[in-house]
């Protein structure tokens, strides 16, 4: 049974964000990731499963060995959907400063 992973619960947890990161740099095995961690390969492997089904990986088969890369095209799709919520809290930002400048420091000190 392949149940459908959610994105977000899949980059949720620091491991697997760490494997994210690492293969931005460069394609890499599951003995080279798994190289790059304290914890059982097998760990590892379950990491990476999750992030395959999620499609934030991809493999790519060289003989016997399995090389896992990013799926660029999903991280995009993260990527644009995050975007919609940074713009908005740069406004609400934007928007209380705007309202803060109003107002001048001194103008809360206590007087002696």
């Amino acid at each position: 049974m392949n149940l459908r992973r959610d994105v977000f619960q899949a980059i949720a947890d620091p491991t697997r964000r760490s494997i994210l990161l690492l293969l931005a740099a460069q394609s890499m095995t599951a003995g080279a990731i798994a190289a790059n961690f304290d914890t059982a390969r097998p760990t590892v492997s379950k990491h990476l499963q999750i992030l395959t089904q999620c499609e934030l990986l991809e493999q790519e088969y060289n003989g016997r060995e399995v090389y896992y890369h990013v799926n660029a095209k999903k991280m995009k799709e993260i990527a644009d959907f995050i975007e919609r919520f940074r713009q908005m809290w740069d406004d609400r930002f934007n928007k209380l400063e705007t309202v803060m400048k109003k107002y001048k420091p001194d103008s809360y000190r206590v007087k002696k």
